[in-house]
């Protein structure tokens, strides 16, 4: 029986997360038109206002669930859990438009208003040793914002490409018997450079669950700048780690440009992709005038983080490359 149909509810409590009783209620109706008409009254209480849904499945098959009413990533997945009857901490990461384990359509900080949420949920897990024959294993790492980090890319020709039971999407558990849940993708990433060169060394690992339509080849995930802008709708929700979700306008060229290029001097320096830090990054840095400027800026913002003095430096040159429009399309 299918995820999210497992046990009856009542009619109301269905209502809300189920599509097939998604039409509105008269009262719903009265209240907004009565917002629109009734020129100079106050807003309407906060449970008439209107409220954002969004529709979501799981990955591997499921019914269509809608949800609203989140501010963060956690929110979000506390959310899906409810919808489809599971645990929030079965869920990996979460795709937009696509259920395939696609990293150039992964779920950051922003969710287009007319996105599609697929959920990936646990599947099977697999423990591995590794030899590692480089300095360089070759991964590039981020996390799911609740907890969870997970491989993003494998270069082509590296130590882990040559693991071939390792995938992109696969849940890091444990690094040498060194349990890595909760930690963030920047110490894990700092924990797998660590590993001492021509010694063995042991990854536990959950990779998504598939239905027989995805199983596919390994993918290598995305290139280095190949990530698409997501949203199909004219505004994204903006989910920020501290603060209220806001609604936002689409990101400006700009934008996407300095928060790709911040993304890629991640990868270079830290060895994750991020798009919610990059973004975060950008926001910080674009009123700025020098590195040191923007150095305290993200001290202040992002405090969790050391990050290098060049690594800042770049960081300003390619939100000022963006500004002047430098970079090439």
């Amino acid at each position: 029986m299918p995820l999210g149909l497992r046990k009856k509810k009542n009619k109301s409590k269905e209502s809300s997360n189920l599509v097939e009783n998604e039409e509105g209620g008269p009262t719903a109706g009265r209240a907004a038109k009565s917002a629109v008409n009734g020129a100079g009254l106050p807003p309407p209480a906060p449970n008439l206002r209107p409220k954002l849904v969004f529709h979501t499945q799981l990955a591997h098959g499921s019914p269509t669930g809608r949800i609203e009413g989140f501010s963060n990533v956690q929110e979000l997945y506390d959310k899906i859990a409810e919808a489809f009857n599971i645990n929030s901490s079965e869920i990996l990461f979460c795709t937009l438009n696509t259920h395939r384990i696609d990293m150039d359509k992964l779920l950051g900080g922003q969710i287009g208003l007319e996105d599609f949420i697929f959920a990936h949920v646990k599947g099977v897990k697999k423990e591995v040793e590794v030899l590692k024959s480089q300095d360089a294993l070759g991964l590039t790492i981020t996390d799911n914002g609740a907890g969870y980090a997970f491989i993003k890319r494998i270069k082509e020709g590296s130590v882990m490409d040559g693991v071939k039971v390792i995938c992109v999407g696969d849940h890091l558990e444990c690094i040498n018997q060194k349990n890595v849940v909760g930690v963030r993708h920047y110490e894990v990433a700092s924990l797998l450079k660590e590993l001492p060169r021509d010694q063995p060394f042991t990854l536990k690992l959950v990779e998504p669950m598939k239905t027989f339509e995805v199983l596919e080849p390994r993918s290598k995930g995305t290139t280095a700048g190949g990530e698409d802008r997501i949203g199909s709708g004219r505004g994204t929700l903006r989910l920020r780690s501290k603060g209220p979700a806001t609604v936002e306008d689409m990101p400006t060229e700009f934008e996407e440009k300095a928060v790709q290029k911040v993304d890629d001097l991640l990868e270079s320096y830290m060895g994750i992709r991020d798009r919610e830090l990059a973004a975060t990054m950008v926001e910080v840095g674009k009123d700025k005038k020098n590195p040191d400027e923007l150095a305290m800026a993200l001290d202040e913002a992002l405090g969790d983080f050391a990050f290098p003095d060049e690594f800042v430096f770049d960081v300003w040159g390619a939100i000022g490359d963006a500004k002047e429009g430098r970079f090439q399309t």
